[in-house]
């Protein structure tokens, strides 16, 4: 049995750099039960070399992660450090392998009413990840590209029972295009098309509209626009924004 509700969101923001190429994929929940994540992937984010040829990034992995940080400290979002990459009371895991995983009794409302962790209602954090065993296992794409990595930081804001959709997603434009400032013509978002078990997310879909135009904002599937971890538990559908272009 699923735990379906329209009261969480889940956003990912991954980003990472080589010398020629820079990608940027935000991907967001839209379905789980009352949390809202935008999370960024910084774990290539420093070019280096030697002699002459020397080049500093103009986004090192220091600045993404405190320029991200910052942001949503300025909209209300308490910073809540890393939890250990080996959970420390969850058996379920041998790594932490997302930056969901510490609040997953905020999801599953497990969480000690007393706690600080109870008491959250925007959060920001940087979580330490590896993926190298269970559903992400990320070993068999290490070095096929440039964005598969088994140890990296998940940079996530997250909402408690706090914003929605268009809250979420409207965090997301800014922090793309306003903090990070990817090229908005270059930016891409998909939606959940829908199937037999779940109506298509008309709207996220509609929110997406206000920024990009209609050929720009595209419908998938489950297989690229539903989010699950398990047979069990949280799930829904998920949208997708998507930037890549070249430095020469």
């Amino acid at each position: 049995m699923k735990l379906f509700t329209s009261h969480i969101i889940f956003a990912i923001v991954f980003i990472c750099t080589t010398p020629q190429v820079i990608s940027c994929c935000i991907y967001t929940d839209l379905e789980l039960p009352s949390t809202i994540v935008v999370a960024i992937d910084i774990s290539s984010s420093i070019m280096s070399s030697t002699g002459e040829d020397k080049k500093e990034l103009e986004w090192p992995a220091n600045k993404v992660r405190s320029t991200f940080i910052e942001y949503f400290k300025r909209n209300g979002h308490t910073y809540w450090k890393s939890s250990p990459c080996v959970p420390h009371d969850d058996p379920t895991l041998l790594f932490a392998n997302a930056g969901m995983n510490q609040y997953k009794p905020l999801f599953l409302g497990t969480v000690d009413p007393n706690s600080p962790m109870a008491q959250l209602k925007r959060a920001t954090n940087s979580q330490k990840c590896i993926r190298a065993g269970g559903k992400h296992n990320d070993l068999d794409d290490v070095g096929k590209d440039v964005y598969h990595h088994t140890f990296f930081e998940m940079l996530g804001n997250w909402s408690f029972g706090d914003y929605f959709k268009k809250e979420a997603i409207e965090l997301a434009w800014k922090c793309l295009t306003e903090e990070f400032k990817l090229d908005k013509s270059r930016l891409y978002a998909s939606y959940f098309s829908g199937d037999e078990n779940t109506p298509m997310d008309t709207e996220a879909r509609d929110i997406w509209l206000q920024y990009l135009p209609a050929d720009r904002v595209l419908p998938f599937d489950a297989k690229d626009n539903f989010w699950e971890m398990g047979a069990t538990g949280p799930c829904g559908p998920c949208v997708v924004s998507l930037s890549m272009f070249s430095e020469y």
